[in-house]
């Protein structure tokens, strides 16, 4: 069997921390390089080997591949939906560059799997709001669902013309008490439980019945593990798999927090985010993903609330 050493890139951003130390699990820490622009986040001091790196600078990223033995990658850098809208062009530029430097290189130097994810932004105001499926009218109306919804595309190609084993999942809103959310338009479900904690009180720039489809952080790492161990006569979808957790409301999460803090007030003030939230699917159909790997999440809102709260509480006595 092939020794695999992985390098993730994006490794200090949201979802980078958590699946960085999975890996390391896996496949013991000398054996998964993490990377990013910004300083190593510090959950990730000490626990295996850290590069900076920028994905932009395509030279850069292939002396790193070919110096550390790189086999797969999981790139994660990207501009996520609120923040790439004050900035469509570099949103885009960043997003689409650093995902065609990944495919050449990984092209080039055959490397045995990619990961890049896409996300539910990709759907549009057409889509489908209940109950979305894998194949359906993808009309997105953010520069990240765009930029997603082409690099789904530039997977597809890479896969079928140059025979690289590209994966990906539609992410949905990823709540994680680990690390800070990125910018994107359903962070409300992560700062509603660090305000909860602190003030008691919470304003949210969402309406309070804006039902948008979400994940627990451990569940996400679980999927995309499992889609990348998955073999490679099971995947079907090439361009990104549906992939659903659950679905709520702001007024829902902020009843099953009341549970266990009966205190919190929350106060909506619906900003610019919700016409975003707007444009996509209420909740996922990910029949694709269940089928070909087994898919199934382990977590819905009322045991991923009192997790996440257990784990907030206890980083905060530490």
């Amino acid at each position: 069997m092939v020794k695999e050493k992985i390098l993730v890139i994006g490794a200090s951003g949201q979802i980078g921390v958590e699946l960085t130390l999975a890996l390391r699990k896996m496949y013991g820490n000398a054996n998964v390089v993490a990377s990013d622009l910004r300083e190593e986040n510090p959950l990730l001091h000490g626990t295996g080997p850290y590069v900076s790196l920028d994905v932009m600078n395509k030279e850069m990223l292939h002396v790193q591949v070919i110096r550390q033995n790189i086999t797969q990658i999981y790139l994660l850098a990207a501009i996520l939906s609120a923040t790439g809208e004050k900035n469509p062009a570099l949103a885009w530029h960043l997003n689409m560059q650093s995902l065609l430097n990944v495919l050449d290189i990984a092209k080039e130097e055959k490397l045995h799997k990619i990961y890049w994810p896409s996300s539910i932004a990709v759907f549009g105001p057409t889509s489908p709001r209940i109950d979305c499926p894998q194949k359906t009218i993808i009309e997105p109306t953010t520069v990240y669902g765009i930029s997603k919804y082409a690099g789904e595309f530039w997977c597809n190609y890479y896969h079928h013309k140059y025979g690289v084993d590209v994966r990906s999942l539609r992410y949905p809103g990823l709540i994680s008490y680990k690390s800070a959310p990125g910018g994107g338009t359903t962070d409300y479900a992560v700062e509603i439980f660090l305000e909860a904690l602190e003030h008691k009180k919470y304003k949210c720039f969402l309406k309070e019945d804006t039902y948008l489809p979400m994940m627990y952080m451990p569940d996400a790492i679980r999927a995309t593990i499992e889609l990348m161990e998955a073999p490679v006569e099971n995947i079907s979808i090439r361009t990104s798999y549906n992939i659903s957790g659950m679905s709520f409301s702001p007024k829902e999460i902020n009843s099953e927090i009341q549970k266990h803090i009966p205190e919190l007030h929350t106060t909506y003030a619906p900003d610019y985010r919700q016409q975003i939230a707007d444009s996509w699917p209420q909740s996922i159909n990910d029949q694709f993903a269940r089928q070909d790997w087994g898919w199934k999440p382990e977590y819905d809102i009322a045991s991923m609330t009192k997790d996440m709260l257990q784990n907030l509480e206890a980083q905060e006595s530490e």
